[in-house]
């Protein structure tokens, strides 16, 4: 077949799912020549440039059952879109059919039940905008612009994980489409298979249209410790800041970043995008002298450039860096598990930190245990509850001439600190399509084959095989 008769058949298959979908449809049905197309592909990650047939803009469950209909007819490669906020952009795929969930944002809080439900198109911002009304949260992650979906289907890493666990782990069910069209609810005591698969597993399972989470009270006023450190001082201030951690309470969840200090008013102009360290840590509970206490061993590691610390809302904890992560600009992050950051491990971070190719790129160390740990090793997909730390590198930029810098950069400070990994990748940090191939193992660990026996249990044809192999 020739080039153009190849084209001519492409371009009839994608009429046809186009046609086949707008013929029952109630959501939106967007293809090449749809004037909203390029606003429909583009989601959170600048760096991804990718081209779908259609994005079947869904309002609601009914929406998604049409939508599998017509991939099983037609057999497009399937992606599936919530927040479009994952780094990799897995939420569109080339030359195939998008299950854009986005504008599925029904919320539903119960306060009596303390219980949540919240479609896959919902943020973590709109979540806890309407669960705060009540002095109530689940735990979500560090940017409210990030969906719930992407974010609890990876496991859920938050600002207050070692109090209240991760994201995945305060679900009470889902409703998730199967590829074979059925609707499901699935939770510990409904098809517990599935329901340990969504839990960490990250995609190829289902498309899940929404979330029921547990809630906890908590806000909407927290307390936090902040404390900014000369970048000169880096060594000495993790050393201290890692042995801070052996000792802290599970109501501290610790965590630090070499960055860049922010360009907020209360800040100094001159000290602006300057290198720096920053010591972070939320207190899991009400503010007060208890807050202050467990949070003072954080506020102590050396002489600060600034404490910052203090009480906010919840709300405006979860935002707070959202802006300095702006939709289109470019992002490339990967992650290694660690269980002990010893000395030559915190040389080598700020030896390549130092060579950080822009102020927005960082490298943040986030300490796991408490909550997450009591959490069975083997009751969800999330492998690594065992692990002391998470070790995130974080490329940032605007210029497409930087992209090769900018990744290659963060590809080598990974590949640098690998030796002091204990094993594993957080799939939600973990790179872009060609890092699939050594995903594989790394983000799920011993729990590999039972995913793999769950996904082809539910998915026997590989409608979303695909899906499942991208980071």
């Amino acid at each position: 077949m020739s080039d153009d008769q190849t084209a001519t058949s492409t371009a009839a298959g994608e009429q046809a799912i186009a046609d086949q979908l707008r013929s029952s449809f109630q959501g939106e049905v967007i293809d090449r020549g749809h004037p909203g197309y390029d606003e429909a592909r583009a989601v959170w990650n600048g760096l991804i440039d990718r081209r779908p047939a259609v994005i079947a803009r869904c309002s609601g469950t009914a929406d998604v059952v049409e939508a599998l209909q017509v991939a099983r007819k037609h057999r497009p490669v399937v992606s599936i879109r919530g927040g479009g906020h994952q780094v990799a952009g897995s939420g569109v795929c080339d030359d195939g059919l998008v299950i854009d969930l986005s504008a599925m944002k029904g919320i539903h809080v119960d306060p009596a039940a303390r219980t949540a439900r919240a479609q896959a198109g919902v943020t973590w911002g709109e979540l806890d905008r309407e669960t705060q009304l009540h002095g109530l949260f689940t735990p979500g992650g560090e940017i409210s612009a990030t969906g719930i979906a992407g974010l609890t289907l990876g496991g859920g890493l938050g600002f207050v994980m070692r109090t209240f666990g991760l994201s995945c782990d305060n679900l009470r069910s889902v409703e998730i489409v199967t590829a074979d069209g059925e609707v499901r609810t699935v939770s510990r005591e409904e098809e517990p298979d599935l329901f340990w698969a969504v839990r960490g597993g990250g995609r190829g399972v289902g498309v899940v249209t929404s979330f029921e989470f547990d809630l906890h009270p908590f806000g909407p006023e927290v307390a936090g410790a902040l404390v900014l450190h000369p970048y000169e001082n880096a060594e000495a201030v993790l050393r201290a800041w890692r042995d801070a951690t052996l000792t802290a309470p599970e109501t501290v969840t610790p965590e630090i970043l070499l960055w860049s200090v922010p360009a907020e008013p209360p800040i100094p102009e001159e000290l602006h995008r300057a290198k720096c360290v920053m010591v972070g840590g939320v207190y899991g509970g009400p503010p007060g002298e208890s807050a202050t206490a467990a949070l003072a061993p954080l506020r102590d590691l050396g002489p600060p450039l600034m404490d910052l610390s203090g009480t906010m809302p919840y709300v405006t904890l979860q935002s707070a860096n959202t802006w300095r992560f702006p939709d289109g600009e470019r992002y490339f992050m990967k992650s290694h598990f660690m269980d002990e950051l010893s000395d030559e491990a915190i040389r080598t971070l700020v030896d390549w930190d130092s060579r950080r190719p822009t102020p927005e790129s960082l490298i943040v160390i986030r300490t796991l245990g408490g909550a997450v740990a009591r959490v069975g090793g083997d009751d969800s997909a999330f492998a690594y509850r065992s692990a002391r730390y998470n070790l995130s590198i974080d490329a940032g930029w605007r210029d497409p001439a930087m992209d090769e810098e900018a990744i290659g950069w963060a590809r080598s400070a990974w590949d640098a600190t690998k030796p002091f990994s204990s094993g594993g990748t957080y799939i939600n940090f973990a790179g872009l399509g060609e890092d699939a191939s050594e995903l594989r193992g790394a983000a799920f660990g011993s729990h590999e084959e039972r995913l793999e026996r769950i996904r082809a249990a539910y998915d026997p044809e590989g409608l979303f095989a695909r899906a499942a192999r991208r980071p």
